[in-house]
């Protein structure tokens, strides 16, 4: 059973997806839960099916005292890399909480100080931790939401099945069809240690 970091504090868990994909932004969430809330579906994201993530999506935003998304687009991943895009997503969407959390648990072991407010970073704290949990769902349905809508944009590269990450079909469709604006160039997009030159915009 998924648990509370600390108990009695407003504390904010964070997750973000996406990072390891050649195309889109970075997206992640934010979320505040009630120190004695309870969900015994909530799961690291990853764990569960599609339609669970998207059954639980609007029950966190009931439940939860406050959540929010922030985004980071391809653009600014390719200017301060996608380690910086990722903590910078989370930054922005605690940006957005009223209230402000006292604490802040990040899934990982990386983060960057928010506001003086303290944090722990916690490996597969997706996992772990029942906010976190609630962010890594947020976090990813809303970024899969995104990529459909960039899928009708842009057919033919897969991204309502594979949402931007480096499968075959995805690098196929490339090589055949170029880059388009939301791909990240400083990524190895073929998987061959070089950039397309082609683009299909």
């Amino acid at each position: 059973m998924l648990l509370p970091y600390l108990i009695n504090t407003i504390e904010a868990g964070c997750d973000e997806a996406g990072r390891g994909c050649l195309a889109g932004s970075v997206y992640a969430a934010a979320v505040i839960l009630p120190n004695d809330y309870e969900n015994e579906l909530l799961n690291d994201s990853k764990q569960l099916t599609e339609h669970q993530r998207y059954l639980l999506r609007p029950i966190i935003e009931r439940d939860a005292i406050a959540w929010a998304i922030g985004i980071v687009t391809p653009e600014e991943i390719d200017k301060i890399n996608i380690l910086n895009a990722s903590i910078l997503a989370m930054q922005r969407a605690l940006e957005q909480l009223k209230p402000q959390p006292l604490h802040i648990i990040v899934d990982g072991n990386r983060f960057k100080p928010y506001s003086n407010i303290p944090y722990q970073t916690v490996v597969k704290g997706d996992g772990k931790y029942l906010s976190i949990a609630a962010a890594s769902i947020l976090a990813k349905t809303y970024r899969d939401d995104y990529m459909n809508e960039l899928d009708t944009q842009y057919p033919g590269y897969g991204w309502c099945k594979n949402k931007g990450y480096p499968t075959k079909e995805h690098r196929e469709a490339i090589k055949k069809l170029g880059v388009t604006p939301f791909h990240r160039m400083s990524y190895n997009l073929m998987g061959d240690g070089q950039l397309s030159l082609s683009f299909n915009f």
